[in-house]
């Protein structure tokens, strides 16, 4: 009789484990339904490709922070970094590569100006990476810390001024920059691509290279890892790096789309990042998470948020309804850590 009692108190606790694990899948259709029946044509192509492009720059970011959010770390400065690459791209296009000794400035391609701002986000990135490890300061205090840093490079890069109309001029050769944000391929927009396409790379190294395995591990038990022989440092340094490459992709998208860069895009951006790896069950503990929860909890933010504006949401009562769900998300996120452990005792007893 008690095993039967012991079998049935599994049985639904294993139930209710199976539901937090699809807590985003089920927010995604609840959400969809309701705005579905209270938005008209909510659900139309034009608008559900609108709200994909919007979600593509969330996506990014929370993207490159899975994998510092799995080895239980944080990174603050995402959001500026965006900020920061965007106008290094419009200061590129706009003013060129000054070399004052000569008297000359050089106006780079597009396909020179991308790779560059993508290995400064990457470089950034980095630069969090080492300090975290090589100097033991907290990731958060860190990251902080390079938010500010950033954010006022950007600043100083213009003195606080847009860099508008960059569509680039034919006669220099650094026309197509607006044609990221703006150009379509295949009948979707070519940031939706670029947002499927890095989803697929992370999933890839989550899921099939060492580097991921070791992501996991360190999360899991980074004193166990390190003994293990894996180079605990070096990992996270690299997703660190990860992290800056994302967020300097989505300030050139956002700089595309809008054709024009100011130094304070993406201001706080990185809690809707947050939001959405936590949403998508990354534990902030560590050790756990997938980039698919990840993309589906970057979707549920984004048509959370354009949602909201549709049914003419006040702005304000936005960002109270955002802080709930980062708090519900966190919540929960404890309460499955918990049913885990308790599964697994629960498991341990009846094999034993």
């Amino acid at each position: 009789m008690n095993k039967n009692n012991n079998n049935n108190v599994l049985r639904s606790g294993n139930l209710g484990l199976i539901l937090l694990k699809m807590r985003t899948f089920i927010a995604l259709f609840i959400i969809l339904g309701f705005f579905s029946l209270t938005v008209d044509g909510f659900l139309a192509p034009t608008s559900l490709i609108i709200m994909i492009k919007h979600i593509s720059i969330n996506a990014f970011l929370a993207l490159g922070i899975t994998f510092v959010i799995i080895t239980a770390g944080i990174d603050l400065s995402i959001g500026a970094t965006l900020g920061f690459c965007g106008m290094v791209a419009g200061y590129l296009i706009s003013h060129g590569l000054v070399i004052e000794p000569l008297g000359i400035a050089i106006f780079p391609s597009v396909w020179v100006v991308v790779p560059l701002v993508v290995v400064i986000g990457g470089l950034i990135g980095a630069v969090n990476g080492i300090i975290i490890t090589r100097y033991k300061v907290a990731p958060f205090i860190c990251t902080l810390g390079t938010m500010y840093i950033i954010r006022g490079a950007a600043m100083l890069l213009s003195g606080g001024e847009t860099f508008p109309g960059l569509q680039g001029n034919p006669e220099l050769g650094n026309t197509g920059f607006d044609a990221i944000g703006a150009g379509y391929l295949f009948g979707l927009p070519i940031a939706i691509w670029l947002m499927f396409i890095m989803a697929g790379i992370i999933a890839y190294i989550a899921r099939k290279l060492p580097f991921g395995r070791h992501v996991y591990a360190i999360g899991d038990n980074e004193k166990a890892a390190e003994l293990s022989g894996i180079k605990v440092n070096d990992v996270k340094v690299w997703v660190y790096t990860i992290a800056g490459i994302c967020a300097a992709i989505a300030g050139i998208v956002v700089t595309s789309q809008l054709v024009a860069s100011h130094p304070a895009t993406g201001t706080t951006f990185e809690m809707n990042a947050i939001a959405a790896v936590v949403l998508g069950g990354t534990s902030l503990a560590g050790g756990r998470g997938t980039v698919t929860g990840t993309l589906i909890g970057a979707f549920v933010i984004g048509i959370l948020a354009d949602g909201l504006v549709m049914m003419g949401v006040s702005e304000f009562w936005q960002m109270v309804i955002k802080g709930v769900v980062i708090i519900i998300a966190v919540i929960i996120d404890q309460m499955q850590n918990k049913m885990q452990y308790k599964a697994a005792i629960g498991s341990q007893k009846a094999l034993s």
